[in-house]
């Protein structure tokens, strides 16, 4: 199958005129079927119709490549919701395998938007010095690498606001824009690790600019923004104390929602979550080798889809002997998966892994029972409330 076959006009109108139509028309028949059947026991017939438009949303991406038009990296767009500032790019702190990797993909640091989120009562933007044990989260947002935004009007931005409102300790999130790929037919531009750069330049921004303690900054993703939330941890855990590169120590925590974290789809094998969790909100090329998305070709166009195989900053829970990820001296973890998800398997692999080399002590989970991937971003979600809570109960 062609790479987002309907990105150019008139076959993208075309092609989401059809998903419309189809949606229309589908509605009465999943109305009906819900009353009697529902894809889980425990869903109500509206979380049915609603998982079911979401799924064939999802799948848009795979057709159309860029799917909704949101704000991005050339600008800060006014919002009264959260407050953008200027990121400046951080070429002193590239070294290592990043360098490499940058220097391949002919990507290089460059100055971003970030968005402050701030719980209510508390100055938008926090003032600096900040004051002493002050946490702080520092958010990446999913949408496979080429999706979304972190600016409010992002589906995304509601687990920002909430995460702020948990805890009078850690009451301001800087959610990073960082670049998202693209390729052909759209523009190629901004695969990896572009938004691995971005994402540590919004880190140093915090440490460094902002005077954030680095034991209390919580790093945060979902999706594929737990990926990179994982690749930014692990770059400064492994290149502590590099000479003459004054990276910032690692975070105090992370916190993982439905990570997307296995990019070779190691875990798609018969009978594995990403086939039996055929209800999930993500579409059914997650569960195909042969086939990958749009945003991992986007995400990997100068190295190809052998480097999901064997790089442990891009699939660290892959199945593959010759992806090598280890997790000694990574921060405290919590986890969040979805009982629902095509991606269940390939989490909790991240779950034992971490658990192996970290310690049981310093890695939490939460499994929502026949939850939906990345279920906390969804307001509507009646296991958002409890995963929430879990939340709160690890930042105490």
């Amino acid at each position: 199958m062609a790479v987002a076959p309907y990105a150019k006009q008139p076959w993208k109108t075309l092609y989401l005129t059809s998903e419309v139509l189809f949606v229309i028309v589908s509605l009465p028949v999943w109305a009906v079927t819900f009353l009697f059947i529902r894809p889980r026991p425990t869903w109500s017939w509206a979380q049915s119709m609603i998982t079911a438009v979401l799924r064939i949303a999802s799948n848009v991406p795979n057709a159309i490549g860029v799917f909704l038009p949101l704000p991005d990296y050339r600008a800060i767009e006014p919002t009264s919701d959260a407050e953008g500032v200027w990121i400046d790019g951080v070429p002193r702190l590239v070294t290592a395998e990043l360098k490499v990797w940058s220097a391949v993909a002919h990507v290089v640091p460059a100055r971003i938007p970030g968005y402050w989120y701030a719980k209510k009562g508390f100055a938008r933007k926090p003032t600096s010095p900040v004051k002493h044990g002050q946490r702080v989260f520092l958010f990446i947002h999913g949408g496979a690498f080429t999706q979304l935004s972190a600016h409010p009007k992002s589906m995304t931005s509601t687990l920002t606001s909430s995460l702020v409102e948990l805890s009078d300790y850690a009451p301001h999130a800087l959610s990073v824009e960082y670049r998202c790929s693209s390729t052909s037919p759209l523009p190629e531009r901004h695969p990896f690790p572009t938004a691995l750069l971005d994402v540590l330049a919004g880190y140093n921004y915090l440490v460094n600019i902002i005077g954030y303690d680095p034991r209390n900054v919580i790093v945060t993703g979902d999706s594929a923004g737990g990926n990179l939330a994982l690749a930014l941890t692990r770059y400064l855990v492994e290149n502590k104390g590099t000479a003459g590169v004054p990276l910032p120590s690692p975070p105090g925590r992370l916190l993982l929602v439905s990570p997307w974290v296995d990019l070779s789809n190691s875990h798609a094998i018969p009978g594995s979550a990403a086939f039996t969790n055929d209800v999930d909100v993500l579409g059914s090329c997650y569960a195909s080798r042969e086939c990958p998305p749009y945003s991992e070709l986007a995400y990997l166009r100068p190295f190809g889809m052998g480097m999901a195989f064997c790089n442990r900053y891009i699939s660290p829970a892959s199945l593959s002997p010759f992806v090598q990820a280890r997790f000694e001296g990574f921060p405290r973890t919590f986890i969040i998966a979805g009982g629902a998800e095509r991606l269940l398997d390939q989490i909790r692999t991240l779950r034992d892994k971490m658990t192996q080399d970290m310690g049981a002590s310093q890695v939490g989970y939460y499994e929502g029972m026949d939850a939906i991937h990345d279920f906390v971003i969804f307001t509507w979600h009646p296991g958002r409330f409890d995963a929430l809570k879990a939340i709160q109960e690890w930042l105490a």
